[in-house]
């Protein structure tokens, strides 16, 4: 919306939009406006766009089957400068926002997100954002490890094929399971970081039965206290390897910030909360799109560019259209993309369509 009538009169976005914008120009920023805040607003409308990127998702897994899953799930701030419907204080971002929740995978897709309002908890409502996207993995899915502070106080969303490592609050009865541990060391301390391990069983009260936990207590050169944390797990392998396999959540930051610097997510000027929700939704189908780009359409030179270096260097650059009377040429900027790389990069997306069907003998 903020660049609408730029685009509307830009060559290429014309002779993609197809019809009369080809010869014309392409929606006004009111009829795109109108489109958005009052046609894609509606509740149908904005599940449908939920459940978009799955279903993207989805085709991707077809054509490129990951051996696993692992789905990784974090809270985020939009910073809010207007008077948006439900845009609150938060008391631990210090600022008026909106408070979103995502779910990734390990490949950096994003399975799905939710708009909240900017003072509500960071679990608040991650069932109803979780839950869909085990539905969709039922049968397939093989670990998740939804990160602190999401607790593991439910039961509903633990089929037995997924494996999770959940964080858990500290409590004194967590405390005193592992006290022997909180001790510190006789002796000179070295130089390096201590850190020991136990298992132990724990139920908590709202729990239907007993579950494994792991501590982890690490001591830091110059520190007084040890820092000490708890997670609960249905997995069997060792201690390490648990801990180890929950410390990788912390990629869906990474995955959150590049949505933030290269899509801007958090531009959510709309009035209204169910019209901020589809620019949510929407900046969602746009981060899949250019993560599409770099984990299936890269040659391996580029695969480690960031969607920003994607955007500047691929997308955003310079370009003349030049009509014939059976064809349309873009003539592109050799800068950072060589003619060879770009040709390639069209040759992996057209590997991408499905091969057609055998001709009848």
């Amino acid at each position: 919306m903020n660049d609408a009538e730029r685009l509307r009169h830009d060559p290429a976005i014309r002779w993609v939009v197809g019809g009369n914008a080809a010869q014309g120009c392409a929606a006004s920023p009111s009829q795109m406006g109108r489109f958005e805040t009052r046609w894609l607003a509606t509740a149908a409308n904005v599940s449908a766009l939920t459940d978009l990127s799955g279903y993207w998702i989805d085709l991707v897994h077809s054509r490129r089957p990951p051996r696993g899953i692992v789905l990784d799930m974090d809270s985020s701030v939009s910073p809010i400068h207007g008077e948006q419907e439900l845009s609150f204080w938060n008391g631990h971002y210090q600022c008026t926002c909106y408070h979103q929740l995502f779910v990734f995978n390990q490949f950096g897709d994003l399975e799905r997100c939710a708009l909240r309002p900017g003072n509500v908890h960071s679990a608040d409502g991650w069932e109803d954002v979780l839950k869909p996207v085990i539905l969709r993995y039922r049968g397939k899915v093989w670990r998740i490890s939804p990160p602190s502070p999401f607790r593991a106080s439910t039961n509903t969303w633990r089929p037995k094929h997924i494996k999770y490592a959940i964080r858990l609050p500290a409590n004194q009865v967590l405390q005193n399971r592992i006290g022997y541990l909180l001790k510190r060391p006789v002796g000179r301390p070295p130089n390096e970081v201590r850190r020991y391990y136990a298992t132990f069983t724990y139920q908590a009260a709202s729990w239907s039965k007993p579950r494994r936990v792991i501590a982890k207590v690490e001591w830091h050169p110059g520190e007084l206290y040890p820092r000490v944390g708890f997670i609960v797990t249905n997995m069997s392998r060792p201690a390490e390897r648990v801990v180890a396999f929950y410390n990788k959540r912390g990629t869906a930051e990474q995955w959150i910030k590049e949505g933030k610097g290269a899509i801007k997510w958090t531009r959510l000027s709309c009035r209204t909360f169910a019209a901020n929700a589809v620019r949510l939704q929407l900046h969602a189908l746009a981060y899949n799109l250019g993560n599409f780009l770099r984990t299936l359409a890269t040659p391996e030179s580029i695969k480690d560019w960031s969607l920003t270096s994607l955007k500047e260097k691929l997308i955003k650059i310079g370009a003349k259209v030049i009509s014939h009377g059976r064809s349309i040429a873009f003539q592109m900027a050799e800068v950072a993309i060589p003619r060879q790389m770009f040709q390639e990069i069209l040759r992996l997306i057209a590997e991408l369509r499905p091969k057609p069907p055998p001709a009848p003998a």
